[in-house]
């Protein structure tokens, strides 16, 4: 070989050398979807470094067409962004095929080029997890997803059943009747009595005032006086019709109650083998019941299906904890451990760190029901006689009434996975026991820095 052909060849592998490696693929068979409402674009590799892309609509058929497709490409697994409901179809599929669906979030797909389109966000979303850097979001398995579809919409009536209260309580204060500034809830005995005979046409206040019930605090004349009114057509219309919404949608909840109840005793037959036999509920003392409670006891039939008795949490009552099951299911495995669980919740601040030093910490902006139920029951706890109310306390002395509510949600987090995960029982003592801990620490303390005021002195 002449010294010419050789300072070629050197001059080749010099520059070989020099070109920098790309990314290892971890998934060689995997998708890429950029979700919409009226198409998908899907991008797979073409095993010479380039994509194949292709659009299919988003009618049944040829999101079946697309399943395909990936199924005949021999694709394991594809990536999407959660965009709205638009990808539930796909996704469902997909887990059918037996193709691993990969919901990740948005904010971690984004494309760095600032160009977007459609087809080049799929080759993007593919790139990214044909690599390995994309992190599948939570997702629960059928009969939950189920459970929680249901439990959501028995939640959104509720919501709307406030909105009608809402309007007859406009209704009745445009004719200035004052009934529901007397008694104490509107929706009680006395109250519906009231209405009803109002939407009948009874107008007379003295009539009206022989419907109280004599457990009402107010005095007759008071709801005598309240009962005189300017009795306009057009109010008693408008009263009439939020009446009959309202009772409308509280036969909707009865009928998603019925729903939920079947589904519940379909996954406890799951988890027990047909076994749907429930065990002797304690005879308690008798509470008052309170708003909004299903037409049937979901203690039990929650601590068949968990095993353990959530219940017990302080704070939490039976309506709160089959919301926060329907949403996170009774598997735990699918998070590493109890912070990442809590921080799956939103329940922990979003700690930045630069130079060794905190630049932020604060909390993501982005909606979790769970966590939020776990938040409305914490901020319960500010009277509760437990330990777990003495912690909330504290806390609300250190942080105020927010961070304090954050700070008990976060402990009742932990307290569930790991009834769940470990599958035992709420200890009381365990907490209290955290509790004198605490205050012995706290006396030590007080000691010590009285005893340095007294060297002072």
């Amino acid at each position: 070989m002449s010294k010419i052909k050789q300072k070629k060849v050197a001059r080749k592998a010099k520059q070989t050398k020099k070109v920098i490696q790309g990314l290892p693929v971890l998934h060689y068979k995997a998708a890429g979807a950029d979700i919409g409402d009226t198409q998908h674009d899907i991008a797979i590799s073409d095993g010479r470094g380039g994509f194949i892309v292709r659009t299919f609509k988003t009618f049944t058929a040829d999101v079946k067409e697309a399943v395909k497709w990936l199924k005949d490409e021999g694709i394991t697994t594809v990536a999407m962004e959660s965009t709205g409901v638009y990808y539930l179809t796909f996704y469902l599929l997909l887990e059918e095929a037996g193709i691993e669906p990969y919901l990740v979030n948005a904010r971690h797909v984004k494309n760095v080029t600032g160009r977007k389109k459609d087809d080049t966000d799929a080759m993007w979303i593919q790139r990214l997890h044909s690599c390995g850097l994309l992190q599948k979001s939570f997702q629960p398995d059928n009969d939950f997803r189920t459970l929680r579809t249901y439990v959501r919409q028995r939640k959104g009536l509720i919501t709307r059943c406030s909105d009608e209260v809402r309007r007859m309580q406009k209704a009745l204060e445009q004719m200035n009747i004052k009934i529901h500034t007397v008694i104490s809830d509107l929706l009680g005995k006395t109250g519906i009595q009231i209405v009803k005979a109002i939407i009948e046409g009874n107008f007379d206040p003295e009539e009206l005032s022989k419907l109280r019930d004599p457990r009402i605090k107010a005095t007759p004349q008071e709801v005598f006086k309240s009962l005189q009114g300017l009795w306009k057509e057009e109010y008693v219309f408008t009263l009439k019709q939020a009446y009959n919404t309202y009772c409308f949608y509280q036969q909707q909840v009865k009928e998603c109650e019925d729903k939920i109840h079947e589904q519940l005793l379909k996954q406890i037959a799951q988890v027990n083998q047909g076994d749907i036999t429930l065990d002797k509920p304690t005879i308690e003392k008798k509470t008052k019941p309170r708003k909004n409670q299903f037409s049937f006891p979901v203690a039990p039939l929650l601590c068949r299906l968990t095993t353990v008795d959530l219940c017990k949490i302080p704070g939490l009552s039976e309506v709160s904890i089959l919301e926060f099951i329907a949403e996170t299911g009774i598997d735990m495995d699918k998070w590493n451990g109890s912070k990442q669980f809590a921080a799956w919740l939103n329940l922990v601040p979003n700690t930045k760190i630069t130079g060794g030093k905190i630049i932020s910490s604060r909390m993501l902006k982005k909606k979790n029901t769970a966590g939020q139920t776990l938040r409305m029951g914490a901020s319960s706890l500010y009277s509760n006689k437990t330990a777990m109310g003495d912690y909330h306390r504290r806390m609300s002395a250190k942080y105020g009434g927010k961070g304090a509510a954050l700070a008990s949600a976060h402990k009742m987090s932990r307290i569930i996975y790991k009834m769940l995960k470990a599958k035992v029982e709420f200890n009381f003592q365990m907490l209290a026991d955290a509790d004198q801990k605490y205050r012995e620490r706290k006396i030590k303390h007080l000691e010590k820095l009285l005893q340095q005021l007294k060297k002072v002195a």
